[in-house]
């Protein structure tokens, strides 16, 4: 088929209210004439990567820093656990 007939079919299904057959030929005739080969890519100059943690879950959450010099306790021994208290009975 030519260009033309497919123009034309378009053009009568979009008169007759038919838009989903008019979109195919037109896709068709796009695919055709190579229309999307001219395409201008996209100006990405402005635009940055997201940041991990910075939307989805979990973002209500505060990244908590410690205060400079600040060291973590230290870990409890796990063979003295429950040792030294009485055992009320």
């Amino acid at each position: 088929m030519d260009i033309e007939t497919l123009r034309r079919r378009m053009e009568a299904a979009a008169a007759a209210l038919d838009f989903e057959t008019a979109k195919g030929l037109r896709d068709q005739i796009s695919l055709l004439t190579g229309a999307g080969d001219d395409a201008v890519p996209a100006d990405t100059a402005g635009l940055t990567r997201q940041q991990p943690g910075a939307m989805g879950l979990g973002t209500s959450q505060q990244r908590m820093t410690p205060p400079p010099g600040w060291t973590p306790p230290k870990k409890p021994d796990p063979m003295t656990r429950g040792r030294g208290r009485r055992r009320g009975g």
